[in-house]
């Protein structure tokens, strides 16, 4: 286990507070809450961000979600216990995540759009790049997992 470079809850209070308002953006925004995580989530996994997978599982379970859903996020195109909703969001947070060759595919934006109202589907980009953001700091200053509690960095 890699040590952590930098404590980022002390010596980035300033970034953090700057992001804030995206998280308090998406704390109230048009995309359900426990769909929101579930794409936090899977982005993060995406990612490879143990500090987020840590976060998003406790505040999923809380939430209600069941495990089984859990441990299936990383498979969602081949388990059957997704929305057509929740599989057009994942498509959206994978080819947004992995831009390639400089573009999101219209195959993409398509089944999201038959899921999504074009604010839903603002606010649900606005949420995968806020956790690629997150991502990217957690991984970057390499901290820590498991330390996480609940609601830990619940907005209003």
């Amino acid at each position: 286990m890699s040590q952590q470079r930098i404590n980022i809850s002390e010596k980035m209070m300033m970034a953090f507070k700057a992001m804030q308002g995206l998280s308090i953006y998406l704390a109230k925004c048009s995309i359900e809450k426990n769909l929101l995580d579930l794409v936090l989530f899977r982005v993060s996994q995406i990612n490879g961000c143990a500090y987020c997978l840590d976060m998003h599982s406790k505040d999923l379970r809380v939430e209600g979600e069941s495990e089984q859903r859990l441990y299936l996020v990383s498979a969602w195109r081949e388990a059957p216990i997704y929305t057509d909703r929740e599989r057009a969001a994942f498509i959206w947070a994978e080819a947004v995540t992995r831009i390639k060759d400089g573009d999101v595919p219209d195959e993409a934006y398509n089944q999201a759009r038959q899921q999504f109202s074009e604010q839903e589907l603002i606010d649900l980009t606005m949420a995968i790049i806020t956790i690629n953001s997150y991502n990217r700091i957690n991984i970057a200053f390499r901290v820590q997992a498991g330390t996480y509690e609940p609601g830990m960095h619940a907005v209003n």
